[in-house]
């Protein structure tokens, strides 16, 4: 009875021991409200209406301000400045029935990733993770990357039902890869550094009806940040490349008609998963962006550029380029007001390499009822100028708006 009762004092004492050197968090955000956007697209295809479609959209919606989301992260102690980190995070939909939206058909991954983290070095993790350029955009944003139209260079406005009705894409970078290690240095004189691998290949000898081929998915991404005193300046490169040979997806990769507008494939090599995200493409992206702090308030600058390009043959192509200003402040304890403006240009392949640049702002603003939790609004609006598809012409102009709340614990 006494070895049992000691047996038991000891599994305690260890169990608590453990417990003491780690630490797990739970957070999120919840961020629901009223959200309307209208639109006006023009296309010499239309033969109505003097060729011009509107569509009013109008919603008690979500993730305006701030994508909704769950997550998990936690770190225990390994000794010796060494550390084994981790984080689970997904999207959550409070607007629907299912526990991550109806059309998403089930819980969905933002990031989930485990790795070790060295005092004075860095860390290395692997899983799902954010891009070089995502972290330098969010870290430069005078909106911080919300879902809104009125963002050149993050272009998110699809998000909360806002179009820009051109056909031009609204993807200027790559949030997030699967299949990734990603090095992460800590800071030294000021400068950090980050190196992203990713890589999913599938490659089969047979060839047939039905098998064979490749479905390879690969890349790599770096990033450099420097910070002297209110200055902050960051820029980074990515380049994605999806290539496609199996036989069972026929003339869709041999005549490459895949669009791309998507982001580089995430999941899965498999023909479903290629097929819906683009086929046989390289796709290089760079961005640079800087903040400083004035005190009263925060100036912000960003550039991006995006070119995605066929391996089967360079002149067809889509390109995106888009250069930012903007300004967030405390006008009072609890009222932040932010605002930005952008140019950009649009390229693609086709009869006349059809161009259209673009412009857009933003103005939002925060009343913070505590450190959580805040009420918003936020107005947003983009124009295309017209261009050519062959012998097609389309413009569009769009606006989107919120009135919403937004809780993080």
């Amino acid at each position: 009875m006494k070895k049992s009762l000691f047996a038991l004092a000891a599994v305690t004492a260890f169990a608590g021991a453990a417990q003491a050197q780690s630490s797990v968090t739970v957070y999120g955000i919840l961020d629901v409200g009223y959200i309307g956007s209208n639109t006006t697209a023009r296309s010499s295809a239309v033969t109505t209406n003097g060729g011009q479609t509107k569509t009013t959209f109008s919603q008690l919606g979500q993730n305006a301000e701030q994508t909704n989301r769950l997550g998990f992260k936690g770190s225990e102690d390994l000794g010796g400045g060494k550390q084994a980190v981790f984080t689970a995070e997904f999207y959550l939909y409070p607007q629907d029935q299912v526990v991550s939206g109806n059309t998403a058909g089930g819980l969905q991954n933002r990031q989930t990733f485990v790795g070790l983290h060295q005092n004075g070095v860095g860390a290395a993790t692997v899983g799902l993770q954010y891009t070089p350029i995502f972290n330098a955009a969010a870290a430069t944003s005078a909106a911080q990357l919300n879902n809104m139209l009125g963002d050149a260079v993050y272009s998110a406005g699809t998000v909360t039902g806002g179009t820009n009705g051109s056909g031009a894409p609204t993807n200027s970078f790559t949030n997030r890869v699967a299949n990734a290690l990603v090095l992460q240095s800590d800071e030294f004189s000021g400068f950090r550094g980050n190196l992203t691998l990713t890589q999913n290949n599938q490659n089969v000898s047979q060839s047939n009806s039905t098998v064979g081929g490749n479905t390879n998915a690969s890349g790599w991404g770096v990033g450099l940040d420097y910070t002297w005193n209110k200055l902050y300046v960051t820029a980074a490169y990515q380049a994605l490349k999806q290539l496609t040979t199996a036989s069972d997806l026929g003339a869709v990769s041999t005549n490459n008609t895949m669009p791309w507008t998507g982001a580089q494939p995430s999941v899965g090599t498999s023909a479903s998963a290629v097929a819906s995200n683009g086929l046989n493409i390289q796709d290089n992206q760079t961005f640079v962006g800087a903040t400083y702090d004035f005190g009263i308030l925060k100036a912000y600058g960003q550039y991006a550029s995006r070119k995605a390009t066929s391996t089967i043959s360079s002149d067809y192509y889509v390109k995106r380029s888009a250069e930012q200003i903007g300004v967030r402040s405390f006008v009072t304890p609890t009222i932040e007001v932010w605002g930005q403006a952008g140019l950009g240009r649009y390229t693609s392949f086709g009869s006349g390499t059809p161009t259209s640049n673009f412009n857009t702002y933003q103005l939002g603003s925060n009343y913070w009822l505590s450190k959580r939790t805040n009420l918003y609004a936020i107005y947003g609006q983009q124009n295309y100028s017209t261009f050519a598809v062959g012998t097609t012409t389309y413009s569009s102009n769009a606006n989107n708006y919120a009135l919403g709340m937004r809780h993080t614990f």
